[in-house]
């Protein structure tokens, strides 16, 4: 039954992008975030699991508030899903976003000293943003990524991000293996790190224990990498973005480099709060 259910799913949300990629560039990504929204949102519970996630960590938050990010939210998802899926419109949307912050000439100096780089991000904005621009910039950028849950949405997502560039690494000892020799090559990595990861750590995120994959920051000490926050902001148009790399995080240990990645996305989520993915359970088990 499991495999039948993921089978509709996947048919369901194929005809949904179907329907997007038919119409131009921007008014395919505000469709897709109406569908999202007002179709798959209220399908799937997301609302109840933004409400619960808001309530954990943020029990003060005004209920006008709450309304807001329970429509926001999905929608920055929906859009977020169809860009990864509109290949050379997207790319070119990504390479024109400005690029800056404190660790921008960390970022520049470890390309110019043959340096790694290990680059967290989070399920905010778009998270691949940052990877099509500093490809485009010539970075020798890869990508760690999960296998999705669902094998026949997985097939054709991975294949739609691979449009955006490569090489990709599935978690796994494979791609481990093959992400341990691209870092060691002096490349540059994107990981996300802000969900649940069983076996991680219990750290601090909006003031609640998350249990927290140390794996960036290990791999930085491991190897010598320079460890450095980025995030893309979607503008007001919800069409382009904003590009901060925050400041590169010290060598220290991989608990304190971690919390302090934590706690950078945890205020730029505070400043953005329709753009961070509330639908994760990224409190759960805590």
């Amino acid at each position: 039954m499991k495999r039948v259910s993921q089978y509709i799913t996947n048919l369901f949300l194929r005809g949904l992008i179907a329907i997007a990629l038919a119409l131009p560039y921007a008014a395919r990504v505000r469709t897709m975030g109406w569908l999202v929204q007002n179709i798959v949102s209220p399908l799937a519970g997301y609302p109840k699991r933004i409400r619960a996630n808001l309530a954990h960590v943020l029990p003060d938050l005004p209920e006008a508030e709450i309304e807001r990010l329970c429509k926001a939210v999905p929608n920055n998802a929906g859009r977020t899903l169809i860009e990864l899926y509109s290949g050379k419109d997207f790319v070119e949307r990504a390479i024109n976003a400005p690029l800056h912050g404190p660790g921008y000439g960390a970022l520049e100096k470890a390309r110019a000293d043959g340096r790694p780089v290990i680059l967290v991000t989070g399920h905010f904005g778009n998270y691949d943003v940052s990877r099509a621009a500093l490809i485009a910039k010539g970075h020798n950028m890869g990508a760690l990524y999960r296998r999705m849950s669902n094998p026949y949405f997985n097939a054709h997502y991975v294949a739609s991000i691979s449009t955006i560039g490569t090489p990709l690494f599935e978690q796994g000892r494979k791609g481990m293996s093959q992400m341990v020799r691209h870092i060691k090559s002096g490349g540059v990595l994107g990981i996300l790190t802000d969900l649940h990861a069983h076996g991680g750590t219990r750290l601090n995120f909006f003031g609640k224990p998350a249990i927290t994959s140390l794996i960036t920051a290990e791999l930085a000490l491991k190897y010598n990498a320079a460890l450095i926050p980025v995030y893309a902001i979607r503008q007001a148009n919800g069409l382009d973005f904003e590009i901060i790399v925050q400041d590169e995080i010290p060598h220290s240990d991989a608990q304190s480099m971690t919390q302090a990645v934590n706690d950078g996305l945890e205020a730029l989520v505070r400043e953005n709060m329709h753009q961070w993915f509330w639908i994760h359970r990224r409190w759960k088990n805590t």
